[in-house]
């Protein structure tokens, strides 16, 4: 396997070992990187390290402190770090397993792929993953990463085991906070028949591959137009949108979603200014015939 393990160690069942490593399962996606420049002279503005009264400093000056008190810092090494205790920083013991749909969606942070160390630990790891997809349990334990302790959860994937990082609770705002407003109204049975239509349309498998940043592709057609020296013409604010909509106007934008090719998800909504048009143009059309016979009496 030609990528660095991220982690290398053991998982701990009870008197079970089970020597693994773990490489992560994502990757960045593209990024534009901006530099500040300084416009007047074009050239790029940079960032030294310095002390007050003292100036720049030597990158190896540099330790790390934690403030005890205003002005007053306790010092550390980095092997001095390195040298705290914590059996997770080779272990994962799981302590526990819970139900695949307990651990809600808010607490998952980062995935890493699990696989054996080697063949001897193949069989168990098996045992292991296939003991997990039975059940239908994810199991929890801690592991120690990149200088802090992490909740960890496992579960099967494909002939292997998926580890995802979660956040301590203190880690998570609470949802009631912010829903607290939001009323407990039952929605019209017509609405909620409609939308769950207009839902049943568009259901498709989930497919990444077909999803793209179209914003990092729009600055970088913007970033080649300005080095060709093109002219650059930027669009007005959009309108905000408005507040006023009833039941009315839901039922018949839900209507036309769903009568539309495709669900609508690429269209221009339609609205009601360009419905009344038509309507206008038949008149316009008849005008002709009505004026004709005024202009003989005169």
């Amino acid at each position: 396997m030609a990528a660095r393990a991220y982690w290398k160690g053991q998982i701990r069942l009870a008197l079970v070992s089970i020597p693994v490593e773990i490489f992560s399962a994502t990757k960045s996606g593209a990024t534009i990187a901006f530099n500040q420049i300084h416009e007047p002279t074009g050239k790029r503005i940079k960032y030294e390290k310095v002390v007050p009264g003292v100036g720049p400093v030597d990158p190896d000056e540099i330790v790390k402190g934690y403030q005890v008190e205003k002005g007053n810092y306790v010092l550390l090494e980095d092997e001095e770090l390195e040298a705290v205790k914590l059996e997770s920083k080779k272990t994962l013991e799981l302590t526990q397993f819970v139900d695949h749909d307990e651990i809600d969606v808010l607490y998952y942070e980062k995935p890493y792929y699990v696989v054996p160390a080697d063949d001897l630990a193949e069989e168990a790891f098996i045992v292991l993953r296939e003991a997990l997809r039975r059940t239908k349990k994810v199991a929890i334990g801690q592991l120690a990463l990149r200088g802090r302790e992490y909740i960890v959860s496992l579960k099967p994937c494909g002939r292997g085991i998926v580890l995802e990082t979660l956040r301590y609770a203190d880690e998570v705002n609470k949802a009631q906070g912010y829903f607290r407003d939001i009323g407990d109204a039952k929605p019209d049975e017509e609405l909620l028949d409609l939308a769950e239509t207009l839902i049943e349309k568009k259901t498709a498998p989930f497919k990444p591959e077909e999803f793209h940043d179209r914003y990092i592709d729009a600055v970088r057609d913007l970033i080649e137009k300005k080095r060709k020296g093109k002219t650059i013409h930027t669009e007005e604010e959009e309108a905000p949108v408005s507040r006023g909509s009833n039941v009315v106007d839901l039922m018949a934008a839900l209507k036309r979603s769903i009568d539309r090719p495709g669900g609508g998800a690429k269209e221009a909504p339609a609205n009601k200014p360009a419905a009344k048009k038509a309507p206008a143009k038949k008149a316009a059309s008849k005008a002709p015939a009505k004026a004709a016979p005024a202009r003989k009496r005169a």
